[in-house]
């Protein structure tokens, strides 16, 4: 493959990077990329030392968008949790457009709900479709909620406290999740297979934990007692407001109510593990045991059972 691809993201952020994730994984293999970044620092400097071309942009300027998309045939989408997703996405579809992109991976949620979770989640749809009228060969990775963003929701109070302090109920409600490295994985094996892929969209869930098993994987994997205490709402938004931004704020205040909700379990079939991982990859999936065993020293020290 003599083209670049295209990684918007490809610094990374503070959690999931998969822009990051996939932008190595490409290097190891030989491919050129060409790294979107929001700035140059230390993490661009990084990105050229691997080998990759760094070209500083916003999704939200189409002019650099589209100086970004010249002779680009394949790329990664993804945009944080943040406002202007929708924005960022048409004027990248448009731009992708114009250069006559083949294929776009577009990093976006789970959809299927009767009612959308979060109006983030809405806008994913959305986003989908924007993406799919364009014409531009997207393939959409349909993700629920990362390892990486349980480790950040919950490493503070665990390893201070060994407690997970959270909205998420009486324990029994089912949170699917997948790791950022599995997402990356797909996203890169999709982005270099020479054939076109086979889906116009893959659903990305590795594990169906309830509440109380993710606690008890994570407490198996310190090995010391970590205890869930559930809060309520007000006190968990209270505790997050200054710490993340109101759009992401909003979005998981809601997906925790969804998680949560009896009328969902009751109304609508829940989700299942995917094998799309493996089928994909060639590789299985990561567990929760397997990222917090890899993740313990963010939680901690390790300590024996008592």
């Amino acid at each position: 493959m003599s083209e670049p691809i295209l990684v918007t993201g490809a610094a990374g952020g503070a959690q999931g990077s998969t822009g990051r994730r996939i932008t190595a994984l490409l290097l190891e293999k030989g491919i050129p990329v060409r790294a979107f970044v929001h700035k140059l620092d230390a993490r661009s400097d990084a990105l050229r030392e691997l080998g990759a071309e760094v070209v500083r942009g916003d999704l939200l300027d189409r002019d650099s968008v589209r100086a970004s998309l010249k002779g680009i045939k394949r790329a990664y989408f993804t945009y944080p949790v943040t406002d202007g997703l929708l924005e960022a996405t048409t004027i990248f579809a448009m731009a992708a457009r114009e250069a006559q992109t083949e294929l776009v991976v577009n990093n976006s949620q789970l959809q299927g709900a009767r009612k959308s979770p979060s109006f983030r989640n809405m806008q994913h749809g959305l986003a989908d479709r924007i993406f799919d009228w364009a014409e531009v060969g997207a393939v959409h990775l349909h993700a629920p909620p990362y390892y990486e963003n349980v480790r950040a929701l919950v490493r503070k109070s665990v390893a201070e406290q060994s407690t997970v302090l959270l909205p998420w109920g009486d324990g029994n409600a089912t949170i699917p999740l997948v790791g950022a490295e599995d997402v990356s994985r797909v996203a890169a094996t999709l982005l270099t297979d020479p054939e076109t892929p086979s889906a116009g969209a893959y659903d990305l869930i590795a594990a169906t934990p309830t509440v109380k098993e993710v606690v008890d994987t994570l407490s198996a994997a310190l090995q010391r007692p970590i205890r869930y205490v559930a809060i309520t709402d007000e006190q968990w938004a209270n505790a997050m407001r200054g710490q993340i931004n109101p759009h992401a704020l909003d979005h998981l205040s809601h997906l925790w109510q969804y998680f949560r909700s009896t009328e969902r379990l009751s109304g609508e079939r829940a989700r299942a593990v995917t094998d799309t991982i493996r089928t994909v990859t060639g590789g299985r999936a990561q567990t929760p045991e397997d990222f917090f065993k890899a993740n313990a020293a963010e939680f901690g020290s390790v300590g024996a059972l008592t």
